[in-house]
């Protein structure tokens, strides 16, 4: 009784009983003696001790031994949000989805505190790019100012402003986690090089510097106005804004560059939608390939003497064509109030502010 009482105490014992039990009956069946097959019996109970020894191992470990000692314990905060309803869809009077399966951000379709609980879990470092050249510094500080009260409250941010006039930039202060980075860069005669060239900026500063500091990078125009809450439900690997004059048109009156002889060149059969120059990012590894897709195709047509029809935004285009984007944003994201005000525009979130064009460009 003592003898059983050890065995069903010790599971390694127990489970060595059992198998040799079977193997016992079977070997009787087949009219084979113990003696014949005590090599399988010890090589049996050599497996089941190394076997539990590894276990016992493993379950009475302190982490310092452990293979799964490096991994860091999961808290997951707790969410209290309304249950998704499959037949009824926040919105159907847009187009949410792409038909290769980008999502397309409109206001109503997103719950803005599950995103920032998800991308707090990751610590994530964001980074905005604008151009302050020539006149346009005098923009910065309403940008600066309306950014900090609605672009991604609450996480890191850097902002990257390029300009030509450094003693121009404005003292600011931020929240925790968010700064000022002045990048010193040259002018250009032209307002169209400027708009051209910081495809080339951009990449050569990511490639330099963004890389070690952000994970993703959003690059705006400067001349604009934060007016409601930008966050986390823009960022994915590569992401672009509809067009606010084109999100309704057809693919025919989109203004692609039409000229076959320009790396810009999209015919007219082809084409998704109409992407807004001032508005695009993704992590940094995919705003570098941009760049320099753009700013190469750029050079391309210099070469020729061609400039496509709108600049960067031109090539900015063609490159979605080929490259298509992992979410898209809604016009919401870039508005202009000469486009009035569609129903289906529930927000103005970024709205271009009223100038005169030929009195900044110059």
């Amino acid at each position: 009784m003592r003898i059983f009482s050890k065995t069903l105490s010790n599971p390694r014992r127990l489970l060595f009983c059992l198998c040799a039990g079977l193997l016992l009956s079977w070997f009787t069946l087949k009219g084979t003696g113990l003696h014949a097959n005590l090599d399988l019996l010890c090589q049996l109970h050599r497996i089941l001790s190394t076997e539990a020894d590894l276990l016992s191992q493993h379950s009475n470990s302190t982490g310092t031994n452990s293979h799964l000692s490096h991994l860091k314990d999961v808290k997951l905060p707790r969410i209290l949000y309304t249950k998704s309803d499959v037949f009824n869809p926040q919105r159907t009077d847009v187009l949410t989805v792409t038909p290769w399966l980008a999502p397309i951000v409109w206001h109503g379709t997103f719950n803005r505190h599950i995103l920032n609980t998800q991308f707090h879990q990751i610590d994530v470092r964001v980074g905005l790019t604008v151009f302050a050249i020539k006149k346009y510094t005098r923009f910065l500080n309403t940008f600066i100012e309306s950014a900090e009260k609605f672009f991604m409250v609450g996480h890191k941010v850097n902002y990257y402003v390029f300009t030509d006039r450094v003693n121009e930039i404005p003292n600011f202060t931020f929240a925790k986690g968010r700064r000022l980075v002045v990048l010193e860069v040259p002018a250009y005669e032209r307002w169209q090089d400027v708009t051209m060239r910081r495809m080339e900026m951009i990449r050569d500063f990511s490639i330099k510097r963004f890389v070690k500091e952000v994970d993703y990078l959003a690059c705006v125009d400067v001349d604009m106005v934060f007016l409601d809450e930008v966050g986390v439900e823009i960022l994915s690997n590569v992401f672009g804004a509809l067009h606010p004059g084109f999100f309704e048109k057809s693919r025919n009156e989109f203004t692609y560059e039409r000229r076959p002889q320009s790396s810009a060149y999209i015919p007219v059969e082809l084409g998704d939608f109409y992407f807004a120059g001032g508005y695009f990012g993704g992590v940094i590894e995919e705003v570098i390939k941009l760049t320099n897709y753009c700013h190469n195709a750029m050079m391309a047509d210099k070469q020729q003497n061609i400039e496509a029809l709108w600049q960067d935004e031109s090539y900015l285009n063609r490159y979605f064509l080929s490259h298509k984007p992992t979410k898209i944003l809604s016009p919401e994201y870039i508005w202009n109030n000469y486009y009035g005000s569609p129903a289906v525009v529930k927000t103005k979130r970024f709205l271009g502010i009223d100038k005169i064009y030929d009195e900044v460009r110059f």
